[in-house]
């Protein structure tokens, strides 16, 4: 059985951002990890929930810290169950994680890649995300994220309840 650590949540919190027609994709720079698997991939801005975080505030803070845009959710996409064997040989256990994904807009902000971890940012159409391979996405799961965005799939933010046990 895999040993549970309680003190690192399993879930990830990302957007899909659209503008005209394209949707924002920051290339990954693991440098902080050599040989990372998924290093100079493209994903959606994203990252790890922090403990105790509100999920909304994790979605807004982490598109914040790699885009440079204040996001401002509106609805939840959907949750997305991945399961990364890809990174079984690398971690020496295959990494589940829970990916709560948002929809919301831009308010403000100056669009730049966050230093150190994102190489790059890319606006790219539908079509082309649906072309990529693993090669070039970090997560194949982001071709069905966009597709349920496009379908104007849009969860109540009111669904989501965040709650702190004294």
């Amino acid at each position: 059985m895999t040993k549970r650590v309680f003190t690192q949540t399993f879930c990830a919190v990302g957007a899909i951002i659209e503008r005209d027609g394209k949707i924002l994709l920051v290339q990954e720079n693991i440098t902080y990890t050599p040989n990372h698997p998924d290093h100079l991939k493209w994903n959606q801005p994203a990252g790890w929930l922090d403990v105790g975080e509100n999920p909304i505030d994790a979605a807004a803070r982490e598109v914040l810290e790699e885009t440079g845009l204040e996001f401002k959710p509106t609805a939840l996409i959907g949750i997305y169950s991945l399961v990364k064997e890809n990174l079984t040989h690398f971690y020496g256990d295959t990494p589940h994680v829970i990916k709560l994904i948002f929809r919301g807009e831009v308010v403000g902000g100056k669009e730049r890649p966050q230093e150190g971890e994102i190489a790059a940012l890319n606006w790219f159409t539908p079509d082309e995300i649906y072309a990529m391979g693993p090669e070039a996405l970090r997560d194949v799961d982001i071709k069905q994220e966009v597709k349920d965005y496009l379908a104007g799939k849009a969860i109540p933010l009111s669904t989501l309840n965040h709650t702190a046990n004294p």
